[in-house]
């Protein structure tokens, strides 16, 4: 060797001349491997139960026969008594099975991708069924055109378009999310504050009107305000006007999984420190306790308030006394025939003028 100035210089192994340093340099990769499985040093402590008690006594305390200890014995010996050695090998085939597609498929499933990159491998396979039929060759699966798709990167789609059937595009990965505090079934509580909120659409002679409704699961305290649009906004408006009207205090609020449900009126919800349960899509006996208030809504009151349901001023001012009237005076089956604000107030420490303050 050279140094920087160009003169020959001799390079000393340190440990060179120390009796055995070789080997033990030779074994040093052999040992970490074996050191790294429990499988390779379980075998050898086999082995030397083996050599000490004999085969008898190693069958009844491991199971391991001769013939197995003999394949480890042998692995060791052709190995140079290497510990690695006792390392389960690898189980992959080492001849694997080839995806075998016609080359015609193939440039059909290409040509038909560039042209119409939008087609998914189910539209494809259906184009292709008649295609292979047409030149007398056998088709192939909708799974197989899809590893075609994605093997040979036939992804053509434009700028500012997502990718369709390419699992390694950001599109086809589920966004981050905030995981969402689930109902897994109807919830039955024994206190007040869980407050349970749908919305109900409406369309009379063409016109399209959302009732926004809440209502405490336990003691029946409910709300229902006339908006025209559903928006998280008009969400956060309902919430405001809802814990003005309430005489408790909110623990919780459960909805679906409306889109007004987020946004603007889950960050308000957060701020308020309120817990939002979701329910799970699909499950409308999770929510069946304001499903039911609901149809009260529908059924006592805007059916019959259909002839000003166009002369607003006029209906939210019949919806206010309604909310009144159903928190203060109508008999509920499961309050035992009570009104909420009377069953709150028999149950509860609450002054009577919590009949009058409730305001619409």
């Amino acid at each position: 060797m050279s140094n920087s100035q160009g003169e020959k210089t001799i390079l000393h192994y340190t440990f060179g001349k120390i009796r055995g340093y070789k080997e033990v340099s030779r074994m040093l990769p052999s040992l970490r491997k074996f050191n790294q499985s429990e499988v390779a040093q379980e075998r050898q402590r086999i082995l030397n139960y083996y050599d000490h008690y004999g085969g008898a006594a190693t069958l009844d305390a491991f199971g391991v026969d001769r013939k197995l200890i003999y394949v480890w014995r042998q692995r060791l010996k052709l190995n140079g008594r290497k510990p690695s050695a006792l390392v389960p090998e690898s189980t992959t085939p080492k001849t694997k099975r080839q995806m075998m597609v016609d080359p015609q498929i193939v440039d059909f499933i290409k040509q038909l991708r560039e042209k119409r990159y939008r087609l998914g491998k189910e539209k494809i396979k259906v184009l292709l069924d008649k295609y292979c039929d047409s030149i007398g060759i056998d088709s192939i699966a909708e799974s197989t055109i899809g590893k075609v798709i994605n093997r040979n990167k036939f992804f053509f789609s434009k700028a500012n378009y997502r990718v369709y059937h390419d699992p390694t595009n950001g599109w086809a990965k589920r966004k981050h999310q905030t995981k969402r505090l689930r109902i897994k079934r109807s919830p039955k509580y024994t206190d007040s504050g869980h407050i349970i909120a749908d919305t109900i659409e409406r369309i009379t002679d063409g016109i399209r009107d959302y009732f926004y409704c809440a209502l405490d699961h336990q003691f029946k305290f409910g709300l229902a305000l006339n908006y025209k649009s559903k928006t998280s906004r008009n969400m956060v408006d309902f919430y405001q006007k809802f814990k003005t009207v309430y005489p408790l205090t909110v623990k919780d609020w459960q909805t679906d999984n409306g889109g007004e449900n987020l946004g603007e009126f889950e960050d308000q919800l957060t701020k308020d420190h309120i817990l939002h349960f979701f329910s799970y899509p699909r499950c409308p006996k999770i929510n069946a306790v304001i499903e039911r208030f609901n149809r009260t809504i529908q059924e006592d009151f805007v059916d019959q308030n259909l002839d000003v349901i166009d002369d607003k001023p006029e209906f939210n001012r019949r919806l206010g006394e309604y909310i009144i009237w159903y928190n203060t005076q109508r008999p509920h089956q499961t309050l035992g025939l009570k009104s909420p604000i009377n069953y709150l107030i028999e149950n509860s420490p609450m002054s009577n003028k919590s009949v009058t303050s409730t305001c619409a």
